[in-house]
């Protein structure tokens, strides 16, 4: 059983279709285009937040505000004492946590230091029952 595709020539051969058949393409690309159609708007879309703004504030220093720095190299200061480990910095923060107002804590760190020195303090003042943390950083150069 045979089919005819083109017209036959007078000496009996078939022509050849020498067109490109562009209908595969168009089906893969609408295809595409409908899948991008859907995509698109859950990609764009995000929860609505308030994102914060950059603040400078003032360091108000009260003389009953606990200062904590932390070195490069991991080591923690209350003001200019060192302390030996972290359960002696959390019973220091329990005894000014009980104090009436409660002190704040403001934390100091060196550029070059850890996060995770700076997250280990947070974690002390939080074991201690310290309700307010507050970091203290070198305001922006004025270019």
């Amino acid at each position: 059983m045979g089919m005819s595709i083109g017209a036959a020539s007078d000496d009996g051969e078939e022509q050849m279709n020498s067109s490109i058949n562009t209908t595969p393409l168009v089906d893969v690309m609408l295809v595409l285009l409908i899948i991008f159609l859907i995509t698109i708007p859950v990609v764009t879309q995000s929860v609505k937040l308030q994102l914060p703004r950059e603040t400078n504030v003032v360091t108000v220093t009260k003389p009953e505000n606990i200062l904590l720095a932390v070195t490069k190299d991991g080591d923690v200061y209350w003001n200019t004492k060192l302390m030996a480990d972290s359960e002696a910095l959390v019973e220091a923060l329990k005894k000014e946590a009980v104090r009436e107002p409660q002190p704040e804590v403001h934390i100091r760190g060196d550029e070059n230091a850890r996060y995770e020195s700076v997250g280990r303090l947070i974690v002390a003042c939080q074991r201690a029952g310290i309700a307010k943390v507050g970091f203290i950083t070198q305001p922006p150069d004025k270019n």
